[in-house]
Order: structure tokens, then sequence, then C-alpha cells
């Protein structure tokens, strides 16, 4: 029978009420909660810094819903929740079950948290090293330690940083008992985890063909079926909002990552041998996913304080937008000298706002001497004067700096109920043959020489194709897919990356890299440093790059008749 792992949780903020719905909406085995993003750790460092919890509260707040029907139901839980300190929310969870008259058995995983010590911070992405004392440093572990603690009975697993899709492998780990060699059941184990991680990403929720989604406003959170062999099948609750189509699932496939190799601790996952079919309604399996040993190293996601800043927003309406931004500069600028802050950022879009950001190691220097600067114009600049935010005090900000580590030089430890247990004999995958097919490089400038159909009609590229975005660190992803090998051939003859910044002249200035996965009928997209230093640091209005694809897909291509709905 398959272990039916469900998601309660994509991010810190999600439903509340998720957890609830997924243990009384039909039988589960596993409910997991994914809390933590590189944002995250930030903003759980500030509330550490202010003498509050270094973890997700709300997720005491859900566990209190379901702690008792789970003890009652065998279900277990595990959740990264713990974010700085997984012993803490441990001993919160401890509190919360005394109150609630229950006695769990709650483990919690350490060794992730590198803070300290001695790291060589040298950017994974741009090269460049840093030069500045680490806020945080946390590991991204894998899912053998949650496999650990679930084997020596916990009911509830709490964790720091892992992977996202360790929540769905640990328990994989648990229940079938593969080792560091089962490659192949291990990456279907993460690819399964990748499509859950998100919630209802996988279930309609951001889906580029809305229309096609019943009941969204109910969306039902993302179950997957897991087998012995890996595969599984990614389905929802009965009776909830949303759909589970090869679309939705394609769609969270290439959300937020990179070429076709996946890497993580336990496995590199191939998503160039994934297979999709729809099994019936709301049943997507998922098959075919080869793997590879694991990288002798892991990612480190370093947070760095980067200093204040303060961003006011301008309406442009009416005539003369262009000029009318020029002279809101120079009625700004003339009372407060733009070289006066380390940054500034400068952006009008194409929908008439003028978005002037500034960054500054002086609080006072980016604070309310700049937005009151802005407000003094209102009377003395151009006309249709008006702003989208009162004039504010400057804020902290911090950089995301992704490092690498000897993979030996992290030790994951689990303590349950308080107590350390015994750890593991070391052992890492053999290193074999990878599989066939090279996989893992961009293409190069030449790689996109399918044939052309001839003629063809001006539509949005959406009418056909679907996208979604994000971010990873300073980088922004960009997934496209369309649903039929012939679209395909188009698609990967017509969107090269030249195309792509001509469809999106603001990608113009970074580099990007090309990535074909053809089993998927998708490509991805990375774009290099659009993000500028992470998600807290970037002045885009957009700062993850959410947009990214929908901007896209608003763009007109010449579309040949016989690929048009």
């Amino acid at each position: 029978m398959a272990l039916r792992v469900a998601n309660c949780s994509g991010f810190y903020g999600d439903r509340l009420s998720a957890a609830r719905e997924m243990v009384e909406g039909g039988p589960i085995d596993v409910l997991t909660g994914d809390w933590l993003a590189e944002l995250t750790m930030l903003i759980l460092a500030g509330n550490r810094l202010k003498g509050r919890p270094g973890y997700a509260p709300t997720f005491l707040r859900q566990l209190e819903d379901v702690l008792g029907p789970c003890l009652d139901r065998g279900v277990r839980i595990v959740a990264n929740a713990g974010g700085l300190d997984p012993a803490g929310c441990a001993e919160a969870v401890h509190e919360l079950a005394a109150r609630l008259g229950l006695s769990p058995d709650v483990a919690y995983v350490t060794g992730d948290d590198l803070t300290g010590r001695p790291l060589d911070l040298v950017n994974a992405d741009t090269g460049e090293r840093l030069d500045a004392a680490p806020l945080t440093a946390n590991a991204y572990l894998g899912g053998r330690p949650i496999a650990r603690a679930l084997a020596a009975g916990a009911d509830v697993v709490v964790t720091g940083r892992v992977t996202d899709a360790a929540l769905v492998t640990g328990p994989g780990i648990w229940r079938y008992g593969w080792g560091p060699d089962d490659l192949d059941a291990l990456a279907g184990s993460v690819v399964a985890g990748h499509v859950i991680e998100c919630g209802c990403q996988a279930t309609g929720g951001n889906y580029a063909f809305f229309q096609e989604v019943p009941d969204l406003a109910h969306c039902g959170f993302p179950i997957a079926e897991l087998h012995a062999d890996g595969s599984s099948v990614i389905t929802k609750h009965p009776g909830t909002g949303g759909l589970v189509s090869v679309g939705t699932v394609t769609a969270q496939l290439v959300y937020e990552i990179a070429g076709p190799r996946y890497p993580g601790p336990d496995v590199v996952a191939r998503f160039d041998t994934v297979t999709l079919s729809q099994e019936g309604p709301d049943r997507v399996r998922i098959s075919g996913v080869r793997g590879e040993p694991p990288p002798d190293t892991l990612k480190v996601a370093v947070t760095v304080p980067a200093g204040y800043r303060n961003t006011m927003t301008l309406v442009l309406t009416g005539l003369d937008v262009e000029a009318k931004a020029r002279v809101a500069e120079e009625a700004i600028w003339a009372r407060v000298p733009r070289e006066s802050f380390d940054q500034v950022d400068v952006t009008l879009t194409d929908r008439g706002l003028l978005r002037i950001t500034v960054m500054d190691a002086d609080r006072r220097t980016a604070g309310r001497a700049f937005s009151s600067a802005v407000v003094e114009t209102g009377l003395a600049g151009y006309p249709g004067f008006h702003a989208l935010t009162p004039p504010g005090d400057a804020t902290p900000y911090g950089v995301y700096w992704p490092v690498l580590v000897p993979a030996g030089e992290v030790r994951p430890a689990v303590y349950l109920n308080g107590r350390l247990l015994p750890p593991e004999p070391e052992e890492r995958a053999t290193a074999g043959a990878p599989g066939s097919g090279p996989a893992g490089a961009p293409e190069g400038p030449g790689a996109a020489t399918a044939h052309r159909l001839s003629g063809g009609r001006r539509v949005p590229l959406g009418r056909i194709m679907g996208a979604r975005s994000g971010d990873k660190g300073g980088n922004a992803n960009l997934g496209v897919w369309v649903t039929t090998a012939e679209r395909y051939t188009w698609l990967a003859a017509t969107l090269t990356t030249d195309r792509l910044k001509e469809l999106l002249p603001d990608l113009a200035p970074h580099r990007i890299d090309r990535y074909a996965f053809p089993n998927l009928n998708a490509l991805n997209f990375v774009v290099h440093g659009l993000l500028g230093r992470g998600v807290a640091a970037s002045p885009r209005m957009d700062p993850q790059a959410k947009a990214l694809g929908e901007e896209l897909r608003a763009r007109l291509v010449d579309v040949p008749e016989e690929l048009l709905p």
C-alpha cells in the first residue's frame, strides 16, 4: 500500500486551516508542511534578535487543531517549522501537547546551523567572496535524519533547514528502507516532494490556465501517494476545489529549478527522466525518475545584514509620463542628493508607476529624510502628483549568500523527547555511471535548431504556453511548457535566450541559461542576477519574480495556425 504524504503548508503564512482539512478530509499517513524559504530565515533571524521565537509559531497554531486526531489515527507529522531553533520548537510542541492532555513523542533535528563556524564564503552563483560576518548560516540537510526520527518512534518531527523535498524523502526512507544506493527510488521521492512542497501550486493555485481550475477559492492541498519504487500519484482529497492534472503538476515541476539534474543531499534527481500520466480525475502518476549519487558538497544558505532601505512609489498619469518622471526625479534629488545614498534604484513601469528605492548603511540617511523629501515635492512637481506610500522610516534588509561546504563536515543530530539518539553509520551512495544522456549543462547558442512551421497569427504567447516563475537567491527562474510535442518543437525553436530578451527587454543585461525538458514539453530559463542579492535586497516591485512568467505569456508572437487552439 502506498505511503500517503499530505502537505498542509507551502510557506510561512499559508492557510491556517489546511492541517485540519488534510487530517479530516480523508486517510493520510504523514502530514508535512514547509515553512522555510530564503526570506523566511532572515525574518526568523530578525524575530530572534527582538526576543521572539526563532521558529514558525503558526505551526503550533495548526498543530493545536490536529495533534489529537493524528495521534489517534497514527498519522506522523513532519515539518521544517523549527527554523533557527528546532529544539525550542520541539519544546513548544511538548508544552502545547501538555495543555491538550496529550503525550506525543517529539523529535527534532539539528546540525544544519553552521553559524560561527569557519566557512569559505565564496558565492556559489557568482564566485564573489563575502567579507562580512554571517547573521545565519544553515546547511540544507536531507531526509535521512527525518527517517531516523520516525524509526525511533517519533509522532512529530521538527527540523531546521532541510531541503523542501526531504519532507517527503525522509518518510519514504522510513517506510521503505531505501539505502543510499536506491538512487531511482530516492529520486522519485524527491520529485514527489518537489511537486507538493508548495501546497496548492500543485492543485491549481497560481496556474497559468486558471480558468480550467474549478472552485479555486477552496483549493485543496496536495497528497503524494508514494510507492516502494519511488513512483507516486499526486492527488487531493475528494470534494475539495482545485485541479490535479498533467498541466498543474508540470507547472510545479518547472518551478524554481535550473537544469535537468536536480542535486540534493540524498540523490541527484534527473528531471529529464520524469514521465507524467493522467491516471484519473485529479490523479497524476509520476514514474520513470532516474537518480544519480549526490554531490560531495552541501548548499549553505548564508544571510547577512546589509543596511537599511526605503521605497516611495509615485503615480504618473495622463500625457508625457516619461517627462513627468524626469521632473519628479529632479525635484527629489534637489532636496536630497542622489549620491548621498549607497545605492539607488529608479524604475518606471509601463503602468506609470515611478518606484524609487534607496539603500544605505545609515538608517537616518535612508529614513524619513528621503521619504519626506519626496512628499515635499507634492505641490511643486508634476501635474497629477500622488503617491502609493506615505512617508515612512527605513527598514533593515539583508542579503542571501549561497555557499558550499563538504558534506562530510555537516553532522546531523536527532533528539527524541530531548534525548540524543545514537548516530547512524555514515553512508554514501556508491559512485556509478550516471543515467543515460547528457543533462545539466545549459544549451549553447546553436541549440534551438528545430524546424519552424510556416505562416502564423499574431497572438499572446500564453494562448498556447503555460509559465511559472520564481526566485532562487539572486537569480530568477522561468519555466514554460506546452501540451503537445508539435508545440514543443515550435517553442524550442522559437523561444531562444535572445528571443526571450527581445520579448522581455528588462532581461537584456543579464546572462540567461536555457535548459530543455522534452519529456515535459518544457523549457527552463535561469536569469542570473535579476534579483540582485536576493529577495530581501531586491528593489524590484516583484522581488521574487513571481509575475515574470505571466509577463512573457502576454507578449505577442506569430504562432502557426495549426498550433493554435
